[in-house]
């Protein structure tokens, strides 16, 4: 197979058995649009889909708002294709469903491109789900809006998505695109229902009730597909609409237990007050994946060490509550102090082994994820104290 110069080709779609070999540079949202006539879709759907790449997507282990139902990038890559750091060009999985022996595929998904350079993916596909609801509810408090989430699984409903924004987004975002959301409102939660047609008005309802059991004051259900096109606009747009807001900002990207959402809310208010900064929160509720937006402006170096502060005090909260430091955005240099708090230095060592097996001389993406000599960030003294 000849690949073309920028990575950019669908290669082939397999519909009876609903899966395509994409290059890396395929944009995201270009798979769904290229299957959508057979009534198929490519389920990871980042924030960014409309320009990230199967490339980038697959080196993240990339999310997005309906992998609270559908899963992340590695439940729909079947194989890639990677050029090692040696030049040589491997095959990892493929176009079945199953291999024997070790996920090879599975190890390369996240791993951030230091492996080596995936050039191709074999993805999977699935049928368009019959019918679609979507619901916008209102709430008085990010408390309530959050114990709300927990409430919707508590009841057996698995959302295909359910989205957290907060006031400051909300204000943002309507201010950008007038869409009609509730600027006084303390947040929102955009729930998505998706699946057979039959019950899954009964499912709404459900949904409804459990909503107004946790005070929501208003209840807006998207009728027409273009009222629910508004909906998810406002939510997937609501980054580009922060330069209303401030010069600058920086993204957090963590992961607590779903139930333990109120108390990450919690400590992020903190440490906005605690460090005199604004943050906003538009996040990926369901499983528990935020996205702290801090506001600054990098012309003042006291703000910048501030927001830098606030940063690392919101991913150790996430450590503390049981949750993780990154939940689609990986690791890279930016959080490698962090790395030591989640893992054992044995932890650390068994990871480099498997690394060591793909680059053993660490040319690929190097000095990135684990702390070494070389890395240009302060590690602190961590909890768990690893040689480097």
């Amino acid at each position: 197979m000849v690949c073309t110069s920028r990575l950019t080709a669908i290669e082939a779609i397999d519909v009876p058995n609903r899966r395509a070999r994409v290059q890396a540079g395929v944009v995201n949202a270009a798979i769904t649009r290229a299957v959508e006539p057979h009534g198929l879709l490519y389920a990871p759907d980042p924030s960014s889909q409309s320009a990230c790449t199967i490339g980038g997507n697959v080196a993240e282990n990339s999310g997005g708002p309906h992998t609270l139902k559908y899963g992340v990038t590695t439940n729909h890559v079947l194989g890639v294709e990677l050029v090692l750091p040696t030049g040589d060009v491997v095959t990892l999985g493929g176009a079945v469903e199953e291999r024997l022996g070790y996920d090879l595929t599975g190890l390369v998904v996240g791993s951030e491109g230091t492996f080596g350079i995936v050039t191709r993916a074999w993805v999977r596909l699935l049928r368009a789900p019959e019918a679609v609801r979507t619901l916008l509810a209102v709430f008085e408090t990010v408390e309530a809006a959050s114990e709300t989430v927990s409430g919707i699984i508590a009841a057996g409903i698995v959302p295909a998505a359910l989205e957290m924004m907060d006031r400051l987004i909300v204000m943002a975002v309507e201010e950008a695109y007038r869409v009609g959301l509730p600027t006084d409102a303390g947040a929102v939660l955009l729930v998505e229902l998706d699946g057979p047609a039959a019950g899954i008005d009964e499912e709404l309802e459900r949904v409804v009730e459990v909503c107004r059991g946790h005070g929501a004051r208003e209840l807006k259900h998207a009728r027409a597909e273009r009222e629910r096109a508004l909906l998810w606009k406002a939510r997937k747009r609501a980054f580009g609409a922060i330069g209303r807001l401030a010069r600058n900002y920086c993204t957090q990207d963590g992961v607590v237990p779903r139930t333990r959402l109120p108390d990450i809310l919690r400590a992020i208010t903190e440490a906005a007050t605690r460090h005199r900064l604004r943050i906003g929160n538009v996040f990926h509720a369901g499983d528990g994946n935020i996205h702290p937006i801090l506001l600054f402006d990098e012309r003042d170096p006291g703000e910048v060490a501030r927001v830098l502060a606030a940063g690392k005090d919101i991913l150790e909260a996430c450590i503390a509550l049981g949750g993780s430091v990154t939940g689609e955005h990986g690791i890279g240099v930016e959080k490698i102090a962090q790395m030591p708090m989640l893992f054992s230095a044995d932890d650390l060592a068994a990871m480099l082994a498997i690394r060591t097996v793909f680059d053993p001389e660490r040319r690929a993406n190097p000095h990135k994820i684990f702390p070494d000599a070389l890395v240009c960030v302060e590690v602190r003294a961590p909890r768990r104290q690893v040689p480097v």
